[in-house]
């Protein structure tokens, strides 16, 4: 039986410091959380929140549209989108070659959903290419 590749170092250390990053330079922001896909915290910056749980959400999510995507033969998944009454939740999958990843992040009203999904976007292929 072959053990599954651990995420290297300076991958982790890359996705914490972007993850704070990103919640520092995105106005209305309250988490940012880079997981495994089986729900497990690689890096988190948060404002409120336990990272634990929300790495378990985004794992959970990003399940999910992966299983729409492929019924539905839409190619690979790459986000999802929850739109709230107090802001919203976007989850991104990261398709490494070692370990895949998810990244959500949390945000308040305030936040405005373009820049939100852009910064996301940026970190998710920063961390396909580390």
């Amino acid at each position: 039986m072959s053990q599954k590749p651990k995420l290297a170092p300076v991958v982790k250390n890359l996705a914490k410091r972007e993850a704070q990053s990103a919640l520092d330079d995105v106005d209305g922001l309250s988490a940012v959380v880079v997981a495994t896909v089986d729900g497990f915290d690689v890096a988190s910056a948060m404002r409120t929140g336990n990272a634990a749980r929300v790495a378990a959400m985004a794992s959970s999510i990003s399940a999910i549209s992966q299983v729409v995507s492929q019924e539905a033969s839409l190619g690979r998944n790459k986000s999802v989108t929850i739109d709230t009454d107090d802001g919203f939740a976007i989850v991104f999958s990261v398709h490494r070659r070692d370990d895949a990843l998810v990244i959500i992040a949390i945000a308040k009203g305030g936040a405005i959903l373009a820049q939100v999904n852009y910064r996301l976007a940026s970190l998710a292929k920063t961390l396909e290419e580390a």
